[in-house]
């Protein structure tokens, strides 16, 4: 009979807490799969007597989480703490150190430090695994790792963060404001007390970066990522988007271009007869192009105790199986650096809000300021006249750089055309 997989565990919160129950439930099923048992002995947090909802007094415990990788029972550690540096970086690079394999549902350590630690798992020679890092249940790691190796992939994007598509779908549903649908969504646990980090987009960036890594064979660099959030998106953009068949959505896209690589992270005007339109709710959805599979869509829970152990554990199967594949796909020495895109370079098509006094002149103003910049209109909508009252001008262009429409919207507020600054999404078309 094999030897057991001996898992320590490093954090028992939603997820920690999950993966235990997850390798308790399923112990019949994951070793047949693997081939072995897949055993915790370990675990590790800051409060022993907390209620998680299973039991944990029959293995090791630990109340500084960094013992793990020293204890000698263990065969992978299982970070699930959290954060970029600290105890949770501490712990891995120790891990890593003694021997120890590491899965890890930690997205902002492997933005971060990624690079750095396929490299150091490599000289080591045990398996740095991340599946539970992106898009929750979605083996999108896997997918782009594995499934899709056979193709040079020019494109990946998707619905990142299940807390900013939950806010943006319930805008959409009730004409509520941000504001009044995000404090719903904490009293329901879909958004931190805090919510800075999903609705400003840090957590989708930091999954972005890691998702251009794994397309591209390039060296983990958040640091590029343009990030914006969705706390500017208002109702009324929102039905303006229904009127000219979009749909909002916060995605993260990656691509390569002749300039070097975009990885944006933003609200977007959607066609809302493309399938990313409809993934409402918490739901997560990735996008990857390749040049022999042309287009695939992954979707499914992009957060929450049983998707995120999931991943987790299916890291665990790989290892006990004796699956071995470097970090990235590539080992951490032919990643390479590409040069971020400059976002002035980007090309595409916009749509805009300006708040304008009903008065004669004011669109004149907007037109020559579109013209001198070189900005094609696509459309206009004003609805009705409220002369001398504040009113909403919407236009939607042709493709043109972002430069340019940066440009334009600095030489429309300077002009006093409007009397708020103007409000910019970006059309993707895809």
């Amino acid at each position: 009979m094999s030897t057991p997989l001996k898992v320590g565990v490093a954090g028992l919160g939603t997820v920690g807490a999950g993966t235990v129950r997850l390798i308790e439930a399923q112990a019949q099923l994951l070793a047949a799969r693997a081939g072995r048992e897949i055993r915790v002995i370990a675990v590790a947090a800051r409060e022993r007597g907390k209620d998680r909802g299973v039991r944990i007094d029959s293995y090791t415990w630990y109340d500084d989480a960094r013992a793990l990788a020293t204890d000698k029972n263990v065969d992978v550690v299982v970070e699930l703490i959290g954060g970029a540096d600290g105890i949770a970086r501490d712990l891995v690079e120790s891990a890593i150190a003694n021997g120890k394999h590491v899965v890890t549902a930690n997205k902002a350590l492997i933005a971060h430090h990624g690079t750095a630690l396929a490299g150091k798992a490599e000289k080591a020679s045990v398996t740095l695994a991340f599946e539970a890092s992106v898009a929750g249940g979605i083996p999108i790691v896997k997918a782009l790792r594995e499934g899709l190796a056979a193709n040079r992939i020019t494109r990946v994007y998707g619905i990142l963060n299940g807390t900013c598509n939950y806010i943006l779908t319930n805008m959409r549903a009730t004409g509520q404001s941000f504001a009044a649908v995000l404090a719903e969504a904490q009293k329901l646990g879909y958004a931190e007390a805090d919510p800075a980090f999903d609705v400003d987009g840090i957590d989708a960036a930091h999954k972005l970066a890691i998702l251009t890594s794994l397309a591209f064979g390039s060296e983990v660099d958040f640091k590029s990522v343009h990030i914006e959030g969705i706390r500017e998106i208002s109702p009324l953009d929102i039905r303006f988007a229904d009127e000219l068949g979009y749909r909002i959505k916060l995605l993260g896209i990656a691509r390569l271009t002749e300039h070097g690589v975009e990885q944006r992270v933003h609200p977007c005007m959607v066609p809302s007869n493309l399938p990313i339109a409809h993934i409402d709710g918490v739901f997560n959805a990735v996008v990857a192009d390749g040049d022999f599979v042309e287009t695939t869509l992954y979707e499914g829970r992009g957060a929450g105790a049983g998707p995120t152990a999931s991943a987790v554990v299916a890291d665990l199967i790989d290892i006990a199986r004796g699956h071995r594949i470097p970090a990235f796909g590539v080992r951490s020495s032919s990643l390479t650096r590409l040069p971020p895109s400059p976002l002035a370079r980007h090309l595409g098509a916009y749509y805009v809000r300006f708040m304008v006094l009903d008065r004669p002149g004011v669109f004149a103003e907007i037109a020559a300021a579109l013209r001198d910049h070189s900005v094609s209109m696509e459309s206009i909508l004003q609805h009705g006249r409220s002369p001398g009252e504040k009113v909403p001008v919407v236009l939607t262009t042709h493709e043109t750089e972002e430069g340019a429409m940066q440009a334009t919207l600095a030489a429309i507020q300077k002009s006093g055309a409007v009397v708020e600054p103007p409000t910019m999404i970006r059309i993707e078309a895809f």
